[in-house]
């Protein structure tokens, strides 16, 4: 058994993993990371490895108290990986878009794959059929998306996350809520119909917190997994332990 622990940059993930399937998933606030953790041990004392990916402030060290019962396998850039990187600035490659990578090409071999994490961030990768990771592109999310119209304009109000009734907002709470959630999806819808009109045998993964919200939105046919980091941290660690 194992735990898999998805740390980004504001919220953290922990899945337990009975062979490749989750049996119990919860997401937390950082200043509960310890206890949570200390309790899904408890209450899962079967398992053997804590495996981790972390974005977020939390490092290999703040785990190792728990290694006298369980053994911490932290990703790194040094980690192994199924792919050959061609990003030329590896070390600074977050380990979140390498382990949905791997994942990616563990879970869809001898395809061409693209995958978008819409989180804090909207994180797009593109790996090949032949298992070669190109890179791909950064963009705010949608939280980062509202916060940035209030936080830097004088008059402009912070919205919650909400559908717009129309591509043309007839007023600054609509126009903001089309702005935003019309803007990311017709990013999306063009960034995937990029890549795919110049690769043939493709798939598209989506995933991340706003992945399902998305979804419902985006044109292009998809491979919708909110939990595919998570899923991919447990077959990358298995990858890794052949």
């Amino acid at each position: 058994m194992l735990l898999a622990i998805d740390i980004g940059n504001t919220q953290i993930k922990l899945a337990v993993f009975e062979q490749n399937t989750i049996i119990n998933k919860k997401t937390i606030p950082f200043s509960d990371w310890k206890k949570e953790v200390e309790i899904t041990l408890i209450n899962f004392s079967e398992i053997q490895y804590i495996v981790v990916a972390s974005v977020g402030n939390l490092q290999k060290s703040d785990f190792l108290e728990f290694t006298p019962n369980v053994e911490v396998f932290f990703f790194s850039n040094e980690s192994k990986f199924p792919f050959q990187n061609q990003y030329v600035t590896p070390s600074t490659l977050g380990i979140d878009r390498m382990v949905v990578a791997a994942g990616a090409v563990l879970k869809f071999p001898n395809q061409n794959r693209l995958i978008i994490d819409a989180g804090t961030c909207i994180t797009y990768d593109f790996i090949d059929a032949n298992d070669v990771y190109h890179g791909g592109a950064i963009s705010p999310g949608i939280r980062l998306r509202y916060e940035s119209l209030h936080n830097y304009t004088s008059n402009l109000p912070l919205l919650k996350t909400e559908n717009p009734n129309a591509i043309i907002g007839n007023s600054t709470v609509q126009s903001i809520h089309s702005g935003v959630i019309n803007g990311i999806t017709l990013e999306i819808d063009g960034y995937m119909s990029s890549i795919s009109n110049k690769n043939d045998n493709f798939i598209i993964i989506l995933t991340g917190g706003d992945s399902e919200f998305l979804a419902e939105r985006l044109k292009n046919t998809i491979f919708a997994n909110p939990n595919f980091l998570l899923e991919s941290l447990n077959q990358t660690f298995q990858y890794n332990q052949q």
